[in-house]
């Protein structure tokens, strides 16, 4: 076997000039460069990362702890995790915490042990236990998705990358309300997560942006699991004045809500509409196709990264939070018709062009469900939705033709990115 003495010798380099290329320790002439990766692949040599590792104390190894590694979501977002990883010569150890935080804490002891330089986390919704070992052995960490509280003084405590959750769940909601809906419901995720917090907070601004009261019955916890949605739809359908309109938290509790549904001969988006948070690969392939919120999961995986070797470059940095945007996936569930995608710069869905001929918009005739239309009915066809007041809110799909159809809509992102049907 080819030794670093041996790859040295071809290339006409002193050993330690071999070394600076494979460790990238110091910087090495880019003809000297090339001339040790020739040597290296004409030799067939194989770096010993085990004896590297006892003389750098590094192992160039990431440990990634999240749970539900079968959900789409988190898939995605260990692809960008391995992407980046091994983009700068980095291995993966993987765990899944489980959602668990006693078996949380042991799965990141586990890889502590395994002397990873670091370690990317999605913490469970109590992580105490996780918080207190970590920083206790100063591991540098970077947690994803999921963020944790603060210092006193407003400083995170640990590097933390997520999306935004809040905007984009309120732009969910009055985009519903425009439609003409009044009572939305909410299946929200696992209490404690942040990312349920924050989406719940999004919902009662969206309600509040759109001029509908908070009804608190319309909120129930799905626990971020199907089973969990499909209990907690079926108690919303179980209400005396059951909502209209649907907004599940993530993509699991998506799948959820849908058998509930089905299972009630309740038909989306005739009886009752509906829009999720998380797009993923087959969102575009029900029918109705999902209106959804879709992540930048592998781009949070791959930032998690950077974020990471940041930390490990400069330990003595300040903690930061970053937060990347996310794009609204325009579809049909949530009761408009197909359009062509296209992409915006805005938040907010265009104002309806005059020269369309579309109605203006008329003023509510009943104080609950649908506006301008009966309460949906199990035995009747599509609702026709009116164009609820400009003053229920700020945003506003373009409204239904002088001819009756369904509203034409507007294709809008929460940032400038094309419809993507694999994020999830």
């Amino acid at each position: 076997m080819p030794t670093m003495a041996d790859v040295a010798r071809s290339a006409g380099v002193s050993v330690a000039t071999v070394s600076h290329v494979l460790n990238g320790t110091r910087p090495v002439l880019p003809h000297t460069r090339q001339a040790v990766l020739d040597a290296i692949e004409e030799l067939g040599y194989t770096p010993n990362t085990l004896a590297r590792s006892l003389v750098t104390s590094r192992t160039r190894s990431i440990g990634l702890a999240v749970s539900a590694i079968s959900n789409p979501y988190f898939t995605e977002i260990l692809q960008g995790v391995e992407a980046g990883a091994l983009e700068h010569g980095y291995s993966l150890l993987i765990a899944d915490p489980h959602d668990d935080p006693e078996h949380e804490r042991k799965v990141v002891q586990f890889l502590h042990e395994r002397r990873v330089d670091g370690m990317i986390v999605a913490p469970s919704a109590h992580p105490h236990e996780l918080v207190a070992y970590l920083a206790r052995h100063a591991v540098p960490t970077v947690f994803l998705d999921r963020l944790i509280d603060a210092e006193a003084d407003g400083a995170p405590r640990f590097d933390q990358v997520c999306a935004d959750s809040a905007e984009p769940t309120a732009h969910l909601v009055t985009h519903l309300a425009a439609l003409g809906h009044r009572r939305i419901g909410l299946v929200a995720g696992l209490p404690g997560l942040s990312t349920t917090g924050e989406r719940i907070t999004g919902y009662r601004h969206g309600l509040a942006a759109a001029g509908l009261p908070h009804d608190e019955r319309l909120v129930v916890h799905g626990d971020s699991s199907s089973d969990g949605a499909e209990r907690a739809t079926a108690a919303l359908l179980s209400l005396a004045a059951p909502p209209t309109a649907l907004v599940t938290a993530n993509n699991a509790m998506t799948i959820g809500a849908l058998r509930a549904l089905r299972e009630r001969g309740v038909s989306v988006p005739d009886d009752i509409a509906l829009c999720c948070f998380d797009d993923f690969a087959w969102a575009d392939l029900f029918s109705p196709r999902l209106t959804a919120i879709a992540q930048p999961s592998k781009d949070l995986g791959a930032q998690a990264v950077r974020i990471l070797l940041d930390r490990l470059a400069t330990p003595d940095r300040p903690a930061r939070t970053v937060r990347l945007p996310c794009t609204f996936v325009h579809r049909t569930s949530c009761g408009c018709t197909e359009q062509p995608s296209r992409s915006a710069g805005s938040a907010r869905p265009a104002q309806p062009s005059q020269s369309q001929g579309f109605a203006p918009p008329r003023q509510p005739t009943r104080s609950e469900g649908i506006l301008q239309s009966e309460q949906p009915s199990r035995s009747k066809g599509p609702v026709q939705h009116e164009q609820p007041s400009h003053a229920k809110g700020p945003m506003h799909p373009e409204q239904p033709t002088r001819s009756g159809g369904r509203r034409q809509p507007d294709e809008t992102a929460m940032s400038e990115q094309p419809e993507k049907g694999t994020d999830s």
